[in-house]
């Protein structure tokens, strides 16, 4: 018997409604500050710093989440092994949110001096915590109430979030923007926008914070942990069983997700610097509404191709789908040098808008495709009184291979070597990816009960497989 035929449909759509709304608030709130550590931040907590050392500056806190996340996956992973998924993640949004709250309130640099950044520094790395026992809680909830067969397809809904957030946030700065008439290229401090306009996506963020509290109050215990439950299976230590036990698997996770970070950072956070950034620095001076109207019409690609990818990894398998996937990937990386040189996408108000669409479609395209299996891949590696913590640490571990440093390596690559070789960074993050997958075993009929090799779905897989 499958471990989850005694899931009611009806709580299989509770649990996709709560999780996409809860991973889109927590990615909403991760992004707004992402957008704004590239067009904000240099010039109200930077100011010391000039065009590219304001920005690196400012690409540093925004880094500093990375280091967070896999503390916050260690955190909540404990707990979530031990008292629960539903609880956990609750515990996880609201850390977020106030979090992202108090960002909104923090005075500039001109107010309060170095107090402004270190406050800055910390917020960013209490949102880092915050995400760090989100991600792993909600693909759990979604993977271990999946119907037979089909666990790709459902573990894909929380990956919706990331798209969705990133929609919401930079749709709320483009309107931002609009209304306040704000140009990144002849920003000023005392702009209407910088005073307190950018303060608005931080303080409207608790609104969606308590919206997604509601929805995961009202959620069950997922049967199989309540099973591990019954079995007496619960753990004193979850990370020291973990870090016994599936080491190996903690690795080959961790770089099973570098590509993914690595792409989807230079996607969003590195090619807007880069895209706006002004022309005498040697960067491509586009508008920043204008960039935005283009980043937000690729991300619409991203949350297309994330079903997509669910369907796809379970009828081929996780691995076979995710080498070809990653081979495209390191392909897309050696095509930097071309798409993004001023002498073919030119600068200012020349510059080849469309070409740089083409750009952003295909990177995020690839994303959605990379990105939609992670969430049932990760917690098929390990068993359910370590799943929270082991998938939690493999997936942040590799934030910070994959993208705590990605946007500040990107950002010196291109202004010291040009935009091709931030191209060969992602190549090498894809080709490291691809090694694990090489060295992993497929998983797609694994038992999450018994972590064993469900007999029913390997038939089945052998009978759909090409």
């Amino acid at each position: 018997m499958s471990s989850n035929e005694t899931v009611a449909p009806d709580q299989r759509r509770r649990i996709i409604v709560a999780s996409v709304i809860g991973t889109t608030i927590e990615f909403f709130d991760f992004y707004i500050y992402a957008t704004a550590a590239v067009s904000i931040f240099p010039l109200l907590f930077f100011p010391k710093g000039e065009g590219t050392a304001a920005l690196l500056a400012s690409m540093a806190t925004f880094g500093v989440a990375f280091v967070a996340r896999p503390i916050g996956s260690i955190l909540f992973g404990h707990f979530g092994d031990r008292v629960g998924r539903k609880a956990t993640l609750i515990g996880s949004l609201l850390l977020m949110g106030l979090a992202t709250f108090a960002v909104g309130l923090l005075p500039p640099y001109h107010a309060i001096g170095l107090l402004a950044p270190a406050l800055l520094a910390i917020l960013r790395f209490c949102q880092g915590l915050g995400l760090g026992g989100e991600w792993s809680g909600a693909a759990l909830l979604a993977a271990e109430t999946a119907a037979p067969g089909k666990r790709a397809q459902a573990a894909m809904w929380p990956q919706l979030g990331a798209p969705f957030g990133f929609i919401l946030a930079n749709g709320f700065f483009l309107v931002l923007t609009t209304v306040f008439g704000f140009r990144s290229g002849a920003a000023q401090v005392d702009d209407r926008f910088l005073a307190w306009g950018w303060r608005i996506p931080f303080l409207l963020s608790i609104v969606m914070v308590l919206v997604g509290l509601y929805a995961r109050i009202k959620l069950q215990e997922t049967p199989v942990f309540v099973r591990a439950l019954e079995r007496g299976e619960k753990l004193k230590s979850p990370l020291i069983e973990v870090v016994r036990n599936n080491f190996g698997e903690l690795v080959r996770g961790a770089f099973i997700m570098v590509a993914t970070y690595g792409l989807f950072y230079l996607m969003t956070t590195w090619i807007l610097s880069y895209a706006i950034g002004k022309v005498e620095l040697g960067l491509l001076g586009i508008d920043y509404r204008a960039f935005l109207y283009l980043q937000l019409i690729s991300v619409v690609l991203f949350a297309g191709f994330i079903p997509v990818s669910g369907y796809l990894a379970d009828r081929f398998g996780r691995r076979r789908f995710l080498i070809a996937v990653t081979s495209a990937i390191v392909l897309f990386g050696l095509s930097f040098g071309w798409f993004l040189s001023r002498a073919i996408m030119g600068s200012g108000d020349s510059a080849n808008l469309g070409l740089m669409l083409v750009f952003l479609c295909l990177g995020m395209s690839l994303m959605g495709l990379t990105f939609g299996p992670m969430s049932a891949l990760l917690p098929e590696l390990f068993p359910t009184n370590t799943r929270y913590t082991g998938s939690g640490i493999a997936y942040n571990a590799a934030s910070i291979l994959g993208a705590a440093l990605t946007p500040f390596v990107a950002t010196w690559l291109a202004s010291s070597y040009g935009p091709g070789s931030v191209g060969l960074y992602l190549a090498c993050l894809g080709g490291s990816t691809l090694a694990a997958l090489i060295l992993s075993e497929e998983t797609r009929a694994t038992n999450l009960d018994t972590m064993e090799q469900d007999a029913t779905a390997a038939a089945a897989i052998e009978t759909t497989s090409p």
